[in-house]
């Protein structure tokens, strides 16, 4: 065993694997979003076609440690970062910025003038550490429930 942390790119095996790290995140780790908000927004682990069709048209970065998947984040087409989860147990180590590095680097390849997300409000203070600026403040609703995100972007060119 190791204890070295390696970044690889995911493929159709991964989605289930990648859904767990997305309910752990979401479930379980610290937020500040109450247990309500936080059941609407993943109330079960994703699968099914409409996740791996989803999944399959982006480029999804991993954190691997010890064959463990600890984060993971995707880059989709005109330069949107749709998914960035950490695993609680491993955030605050330093995944969030290996794994953007490894997107900026994939959206640059491509020409994307730009990089946009819709930030949580515990992923904005990590998206303003990689030079992000909030666009505008929202507030989205899933059944009935309310979420505070931001609209932030980073251009590249």
């Amino acid at each position: 065993m190791t204890d070295t942390m390696i970044l690889a790119w995911a493929s159709q095996g991964d989605h289930e694997t990648l859904a767990d790290v997305m309910y752990d995140a979401v479930r379980n780790g610290p937020s500040r979003y109450n247990d309500a908000q936080r059941a609407a927004w993943v109330p079960e682990r994703r699968s099914g076609e409409a996740w791996d069709e989803r999944l399959a048209r982006q480029d999804i970065v991993m954190a691997v440690k010890d064959q463990a998947v600890l984060g993971f984040m995707s880059l989709d087409k005109a330069g949107y970062i749709d998914f960035a989860y950490i695993r609680p147990g491993a955030q605050g180590s330093g995944l969030f910025r290996k794994m953007f590095e490894a997107i900026e680097g994939k959206a640059r390849d491509k020409g994307e003038p730009r990089l946009w997300v819709h930030a949580s409000l515990m992923a904005q203070p990590a998206f303003e550490k990689m030079g992000f600026t909030v666009v505008e403040h929202e507030v989205v609703h899933i059944g009935e429930q309310a979420f505070e995100r931001a609209e932030m972007e980073k251009p590249l060119t």
